[in-house]
């Protein structure tokens, strides 16, 4: 049974989710049909360069993403505090960049407005949009709406693109965050389409090396305005918020376990355990469960039980799904 939105996400708990959307037709979102012979690599570009839009025209950070074959992964960071600081002026804006807006909104803008009630009613239209853009439920329909619309053109089909309404997971602390990131990060690696991290193209692992999305764009001029979301462990009070470890630490642990599941690279395994696990109090065994398995066998939510008790309370829920499997592993 479809779940509603609002008990599955719950910026109370965290502001950090794992997303999923597959695609529902035979051929690829991107990749190489070998039904057709043809190819719709090009088509992950349309994902990175619209993905990059939205996360600066919404208040969401992008801290890990993989666009695979027939899906892709997004680790979002829902940013509640850059929406608050955002003028009225400032999310009409940015809303515009994106829709259409309201006739009377645009006469506030232009202050032809007259009445109170006029103003009233610009204002809440206003607010609604400032709810929006800190949604991440509108950030994956701006996503996934304009992806469908562009491939339908040029399938020159009509129809569904995707396979139901995008797949949410909560991250409720940050092992969570960081081992959802590992395993985004590794499913070109886990599905042999690349041998290392470091030559997984249109992965946030990929970007963070080479900074930028795939090999034939490196050393163009790369004008994102928000980048992917930073490590800032071991910097100055003054740095803005971000994911509380040092990215040295985390490509180490990427790298070393990309080597590990690609066995048939067992020669350049190296047999030194990465000093994060000890940080995140996991054994090699346990962390390589966790990043082969973690979207398949956690759903819903991951986070310490207690977490999990909270979230299920503020989402009206009896149950966490994979509960179990977190205790045993974790606990």
């Amino acid at each position: 049974m479809t779940q509603s939105r609002a008990s599955l996400i719950s910026l109370v708990d965290t502001p950090y989710y794992h997303c999923i959307s597959r695609c529902v037709r035979r051929a690829f979102l991107c990749g190489e049909d070998k039904y057709s012979g043809k190819s719709f690599s090009h088509r992950r570009q349309w994902m990175v360069d619209r993905i990059r839009q939205l996360s600066d025209i919404f208040a969401i950070n992008v801290c890990a993403y993989a666009i695979m074959s027939n899906h892709y992964h997004l680790v979002l960071h829902a940013n509640e505090a850059e929406i608050v600081a955002c003028s009225d002026k400032d999310i009409c804006n940015r809303w515009y960049r994106l829709y259409s807006g309201s006739p009377i909104v645009s006469r506030w803008l232009k202050e032809e407005l007259t009445t109170e009630a006029e103003i009233n009613i610009a204002l809440e239209v206003i607010t609604k949009w400032r709810h929006r853009l800190v949604d991440i439920s509108w950030f994956m329909r701006s996503l996934n709406e304009f992806i469908a619309r562009k491939a339908n053109i040029e399938d020159n089909c009509k129809g569904r693109f995707w396979e139901g309404r995008f797949k949410s997971q909560a991250l409720l602390d940050e092992n969570a965050l960081l081992t959802c990131m590992a395993y985004v990060d590794l499913n070109p690696v886990r599905a042999k389409m690349a041998e290392s991290v470091e030559s997984s193209e249109y992965t946030s692992i990929f970007e963070r090396i080479h900074g930028i999305a795939s090999s034939e764009n490196i050393g163009e001029q790369d004008n994102v305005s928000k980048p992917l979301f930073g490590f800032v462990a071991g910097k100055c009070n003054e740095q803005p918020q971000g994911i509380p470890y040092a990215f040295i630490d985390y490509l180490e642990l990427v790298d070393w376990t990309g080597r590990v599941i690609r066995g048939d690279k067992s020669s350049a395994i190296s047999a030194q355990i990465p000093s994060l696990l000890s940080t995140l109090g996991l054994d090699s065994e346990t962390w390589l469960e966790l990043a082969c398995n973690f979207g398949k066998n956690y759903h819903g939510a991951v986070g310490s039980l207690d977490e999990l008790a909270l979230f299920a309370e503020h989402t009206g829920k009896r149950w966490i799904s994979g509960k179990t499997k977190l205790q045993r592993m974790l606990h």
